[in-house]
Order: structure tokens, then C-alpha cells, then sequence
């Protein structure tokens, strides 16, 4: 994905108000062996570029100045309660460089799951994303966990998908292979036909 940037001269607080207004917003480019750069963005385009998932989870091309940049989205901050981006980080990205970032899981085939055709299961979402390692050629818009064999009850973990080529999971703490997603199963079947009987 692309987007545009210019070079911004002035810092602070006030500079930084002056810029909203005029329908503009600040960021800053970080990493690699170059200095941190200040730039602006128009306020509309970056606003609609993150209603985007893959303009979170993907190498970034910044056109600034004439030259392009590839950069990853870092963090965003949002006014508290307008619509308003207020300030954008974006990384420098080398290809010969790993980098550590998240990606989002797409979770596909659950309504034709045994889970949820068979047992009325509820899916429960434990990951909507994970922390991952690669080279940027090798980042992955996102990654796909398969439920169509997933039964009642059950749970798929991390180790049961496969990672696309060149990508390592970023485990927190010592849980290396976390639980992603589970099928809960309604209770009360049985208890519910004590309770008749017992009536």
C-alpha cells in the first residue's frame, strides 16, 4: 500500500495543533541507520489507509519528497472521542533485516465445522492476532486458521497451523503454543433434564 508524506520544519505542541487544523497530521519515521524524521500527513487519507487491516499488517510504501520509503505502521493515536487521528509512528524497514511485528488471523471454514453444524458450538476467538519475526519479503498480510475440522469442545493451538515460510511466532512469556481459538459447546442439556425429572 501507498501513501504520501511530506517533510515537516516545525515541532512542538503549538505546530503540531496548527497542522490539525489545516486538516493535517504529524508522524514521525524511526529506525534503521537514518535519523528520525518528522513528517505531516493529510488527515483524510490516513484515516481511510487505516480502516484498512492490511495497512496494519503490511510493508508500507511512503512517497515523501520525490522518494519512497518502506516503512511499518507502529501506532496510531486517536483523539478520545473524534473521529481524528492525532499522531502516526511508522518504522523503517531493511529487507536484510528481521523484523518483529503482528499480523491478524483470519479464521475460515467455521460455519461448515462439525463444531458449529453438529454441536451448536459457540466460536471463541482466544487470538485475533500474534506476534511473529521475519524478513519484511517474507511478512504476510495475514495468516489463515482452518476450523473445518474443528469439533465440539475442542481447541486448535498455535502448533496445529502452519506458519507461512520464513515466519516464527514471538511467544510471550513460556506459553510457546497457545490455544488460538475453542468451540464451547452450550451446557445445561443435561442439568436442564435433572431439573424436569426432579419437577
Amino acid at each position: 500500500m501507498q501513501f504520501n508524506a511530506t517533510l515537516r520544519s516545525v515541532q512542538g505542541s503549538s505546530a503540531s495543533r496548527r497542522l490539525r487544523h489545516a486538516g493535517r497530521v504529524p508522524a514521525i519515521v524511526y529506525g534503521g541507520k537514518d535519523q528520525p524524521l518528522n513528517v505531516e500527513l493529510d488527515h483524510n487519507e490516513i484515516y481511510h489507509a487505516l480502516r484498512k487491516e492490511t495497512f496494519h499488517s503490511s510493508i508500507l510504501d511512503m512517497k515523501i519528497e520525490g522518494h519512497d520509503q518502506q516503512v511499518l505502521l507502529r501506532a496510531v493515536q486517536w483523539h478520545p472521542y473524534k473521529q481524528l487521528v492525532m499522531h502516526v509512528d511508522f518504522q523503517r524497514v531493511s529487507a536484510d533485516q528481521i523484523l518483529h511485528t503482528k499480523v491478524p488471523l483470519h479464521f475460515i471454514n467455521a460455519e461448515t465445522s462439525p463444531a458449529v453444524k453438529l454441536s451448536a458450538a459457540i466460536i471463541s476467538h482466544i487470538f485475533n492476532e500474534i506476534d511473529i519475526a521475519c524478513l519484511p519479503a517474507n511478512l504476510p498480510a495475514f495468516i489463515e486458521v482452518d476450523l473445518s475440522k474443528l469439533i465440539g469442545g475442542a481447541s486448535i493451538h498455535l502448533a496445529e497451523i502452519t506458519l507461512p515460510k520464513g515466519v516464527s511466532y514471538v511467544p510471550h512469556g513460556t506459553d510457546t503454543n497457545p490455544v488460538l481459538v475453542t468451540a464451547v459447546v452450550k451446557g445445561g442439556g443435561k442439568d436442564e433434564a435433572a431439573a424436569d425429572t426432579a419437577a
